[in-house]
């Protein structure tokens, strides 16, 4: 069963509850997270939590719950939506109160979905995804898990438009991250992602990902890559919570390596099964 939360009372998805002078509806004031839960287990809640509070504190919000009772308020929502592998998505804001730009003086709102998780198919696994070169029009804090994801929508939906699975995003001509994944490419052996600034969201499967490769012995390097490099790479792949480990086999229509996804990539996703479990 797909159900919501709002402000401590659990309701049905399609009930009114979000009032017209809620900032997140007003200004896109808020943060967000969003955890997989596998057998009904979450998936490094721990990390998602502590990023959730981060990037709340960077913009001034006072989330007003201690970690460990949202934590119990996420595990009874997927407990009583049935669900065994579900995605949650939380949403803190500034709370409600009259359109004004300064910060009112009121508690924050929480949000909460949980919803059947879509996990991407095995066809899809095994052909690779292509992906579409974009420049990178956001904003300079992308490592804040913000509400405001207008640039993010706009680049996915041009990707879509042309066939590709994600758009890759490039500032200053270097590769920065996907719409909604963080992005990698492999290279004799070794595996290669942007370092973490202030352009870049520190994804948390990205943290997985590189304490598999740490445990594998596969070279795992931090530094900026061109789209030159790119489509000269033996292998790419996307990171996220909910396509996990997927490989890039096209991009901009250029073939990556053998136009197949790669022994690294299948090796990631494989080992990130297992923990999964």
């Amino acid at each position: 069963m797909t159900l919501a939360y709002f402000n401590g009372k659990i309701v049905e998805v399609k009930e009114p509850v979000i009032p017209i002078d809620e900032r997140g509806h007003q200004f896109g004031d808020g943060v967000y997270e969003v955890i997989r839960f596998y057998n009904k287990k979450p998936f490094m809640m721990k990390e998602h939590l502590e990023r959730l509070y981060a990037s709340a504190k960077v913009i001034k919000l006072a989330i007003g719950s201690e970690l460990a009772e949202l934590e119990k308020a996420m595990l009874e929502l997927v407990e009583k939506s049935g669900l065994e592998d579900a995605s949650l998505y939380i949403q803190v804001t500034r709370g409600v109160a009259p359109r004004n730009h300064l910060f009112p003086q009121c508690p924050a709102s929480i949000s909460m979905t949980v919803k059947p998780s879509r996990p991407i198919s095995e066809a899809v696994r095994q052909q690779g995804v292509k992906v579409l070169l974009l420049e990178d029009e956001r904003w300079k804090n992308c490592y804040i898990k913000s509400l405001n994801l207008l640039p993010n929508v706009l680049a996915k939906q041009e990707a879509y438009e042309q066939n590709c699975f994600e758009a890759v995003l490039v500032r200053d001509g270097f590769i920065t991250e996907g719409s909604s994944s963080n992005f990698f490419i492999v290279k004799d052996g070794s595996i290669q992602t942007a370092p973490l600034t202030n352009y870049i969201l520190p994804g948390i499967t990205r943290i997985a990902v590189k304490a598999i490769a740490e445990q594998l012995s596969i070279p795992f390097i931090e530094k900026s890559f061109s789209p030159e490099e790119l489509f000269a790479a033996d292998e790419a792949f996307l990171t996220s919570t909910n396509c996990e480990v997927l490989a890039v086999t096209v991009a901009n229509n250029c073939l990556i390596g053998n136009g197949q996804p790669g022994g690294i990539s299948k090796k990631l996703f494989a080992q990130l099964q297992e923990k999964t479990k």
